[in-house]
């Protein structure tokens, strides 16, 4: 049995086209269904529906063989154990640091100032603070980043921006951007060795399915 783990919503959504151009379909809808396992038309493949920041600790520790998640998971969990054969080029947006609008960003970069900074993603704002010369304060949270600077608790934000109208609907301006990020194949190393031709046959299809021209999925 191969075990993939995925996410809820835009990463799952986005690899079910994937998964069919290898032939491979999930038989349940996740929104619907109450199952975390899911089955799929093989018999020897299932998928396992955990928090997006929990695959790859799924996959390093053998409770998934693969998994997909995004680049600035990966980053902050360190990959560790893990096998990355394939960006999938999927669920893309980037990491950028906001502000207020009426927060003069610049200025206090470039004096010097001490900011405070909050975030999830606290090892990328830390190297890319660190490679800037910028002292930080970093608060870790974990959802309604935008409400940091509106109340006060932070000077800046760091968080993943696809549209940029979160953003704007609550006064905050992109100021700068860290990384582009995409979803990435993991695989568990020790998996790979001993399931070695189905998981080989798994990774094949995926990497098919990306050299097919864009609308030619199944």
């Amino acid at each position: 049995m191969i075990t993939l783990a995925l996410s809820k919503g835009r990463i799952f959504d986005e690899t079910l086209p994937l998964l069919r151009s290898a032939g491979i379909e999930v038989l349940e809808d996740p929104e619907t269904s109450r199952k975390l396992i899911l089955a799929t038309n093989q018999p020897d493949l299932r998928v396992v529906l955990v928090r997006a920041t929990d695959v790859p600790t799924y996959v390093e520790y053998g409770g998934a063989d693969l998994g997909i998640t995004g680049r600035d998971t990966l980053i902050e969990h360190g990959g560790h154990g893990l096998y990355q054969p394939l960006d999938l080029d999927i669920a893309r947006c980037r990491i950028s640091v906001a502000v207020r609008k009426d927060f003069d960003y610049a200025t206090a970069v470039r004096q010097g100032s001490r900011l405070r900074v909050a975030t999830k993603y606290v090892g990328i704002a830390r190297d890319f603070f660190a490679t800037k010369g910028v002292h930080v304060d970093l608060i870790k949270l974990y959802g309604s980043m935008e409400l940091a600077p509106l109340t006060g608790l932070a000077d800046a934000i760091v968080d993943l921006v696809s549209t940029g109208n979160t953003l704007r609907a609550n006064g905050l301006v992109e100021v700068e951007r860290i990384m582009d990020i995409s979803s990435r194949l993991v695989v568990n190393q020790a998996a790979l060795k001993r399931k070695q031709v189905a998981l080989r046959q798994v990774i094949d299809g995926f990497a098919a399915a990306l050299r097919q021209p864009a609308g030619s999925a199944a």
